[in-house]
């Protein structure tokens, strides 16, 4: 048996973005990745629009990471394609900003926080020029939004797991994207952490910035989420919280009986 704890109301939810022309959104269209022999993701079909903070959500091995990762040409896709604006999304990696799973990331390597966010302007200067005064300041607004300005001379090897995660939402902020893609943010975190994060979604989302999150926690994180698109190994429904969040869709995403709690009942 399942439990999920979630709401479907909250008053800061925004009204859906004009995306009639759909060029302003990223669009997945019959999207299949195969490790091997192995099917990951099967025919995988949804719009991620800008103005809304969309959450990619199922079980373990659902292959909502690997979605991400195929989205950003981390791994190789059997089949389908992701565009935006109307061109591969793969060519357009400049407007992105990705954070990864902490898990996945080499603490031990000897870089301060802000070596690691001033990363962040590399995309926007290139490997072989000095930083500007314009690139330092947008790096220390950064930090400074998320809290951590005063450890900018830390080892980020010597932060707390959710110091960590502010550093890395510092670094993304920087890059000054339009699509930003976050995987597992909220995993081994602190509450002012997450409170820290989802203020920082909310504002991109306001600034009409495309926000993509992995996460797997059906609690009451989910009532941050303006849209889902909810995968077991294919998709199982995608659009608002209220249209994807049905007892019908968590069966089939979870299997066995799912029961969940809402403060719209």
């Amino acid at each position: 048996m399942q439990i999920a704890n979630f709401s479907l109301a909250t008053n800061s939810m925004r009204e859906p973005v004009d995306t009639s022309t759909a060029t302003a959104a990223i669009n997945i269209s019959h999207l299949g990745v195969h490790y091997r022999t192995q099917e990951a993701l099967r025919d995988v079909n949804c719009i991620v629009k800008p103005g809304r903070i969309t959450g990619i959500f199922g079980p373990n091995g659902a292959g909502k990471s690997t979605l991400m990762k195929a989205m950003l040409g981390l791994v190789p896709v059997s089949s389908g394609r992701v565009l935006y604006q109307n061109k591969p999304l793969m060519q357009q990696l400049g407007k992105v900003a990705y954070v990864p799973q902490r898990s996945q990331i080499d603490w031990t390597y000897p870089a301060t926080v802000w070596d690691v966010v001033m990363m962040g302007r590399v995309k926007k200067t290139g490997w072989l020029r000095s930083f500007s005064a314009v690139s330092r300041q947008v790096a220390k607004n950064a930090l400074e939004r998320v809290g951590m300005l005063d450890y900018c001379d830390r080892p980020i090897g010597q932060l707390s797991g959710g110091q960590q995660q502010r550093v890395f939402l510092a670094r993304a902020l920087a890059q000054q994207a339009d699509i930003f893609c976050f995987d597992e943010p909220l995993v081994g975190i602190d509450q002012k952490t997450q409170a820290v994060i989802f203020e920082v979604f909310h504002e991109l989302a306001a600034a009409n910035k495309i926000v993509l999150v992995v996460n797997h926690d059906l609690g009451e994180s989910i009532s941050h989420f303006d849209d889902l698109v909810l995968l077991n190994r294919e998709l199982i429904a995608t659009g608002s919280r209220q249209q994807v969040l049905t007892e019908d869709n968590l069966h089939q995403a979870y299997g066995g009986k799912v029961i969940y709690f809402s403060d719209a009942a």
